[in-house]
C-alpha cells in the first residue's frame, strides 16, 4: 500500500504541493510569527514555497494576515525574508 503524501497549499502561488517542499510559517500560541523549517513547532501554520517570489506574493496579497487573522508588522516580514534567504535549518 502506498504511503499518502500530505499536500498543502502555498499562500503565494496558491498551488498544492507536497508538505516537505514548502516552508511552514507558524504563529505560536504567544503570537510570535516565525519560519519553521522542520515543521514541528506548535501553533497555527501556513505554508509558502521555498522561493522568495512566493513570499513576496503572499505579502502583497496579505495572505499571511488572513491565515493568522492578525496584523503582521513589516519587521516580521523583513525577518521572514532574511530567514528564507539564509535558509537555515532550525
Amino acid at each position: 500500500m502506498e504511503k499518502k503524501i500530505p499536500m498543502r497549499q502555498c499562500l503565494g502561488c496558491r498551488e498544492m504541493k507536497p508538505k516537505r517542499e514548502l516552508i511552514r510559517v507558524v504563529r505560536s500560541p504567544e503570537g510570535v510569527i516565525s519560519l519553521d523549517f522542520r515543521g514541528k513547532a506548535s501553533g497555527r501554520g501556513a505554508y509558502v514555497c521555498k522561493n522568495g517570489e512566493c513570499l513576496k506574493k503572499a505579502v502583497r496579497s496579505k495572505a499571511l494576515e488572513r491565515a493568522f487573522s492578525a496584523a503582521i508588522p513589516d519587521e516580521v516580514y523583513a525577518r521572514l525574508s532574511e530567514e528564507m534567504e539564509a535558509g537555515h535549518e532550525g
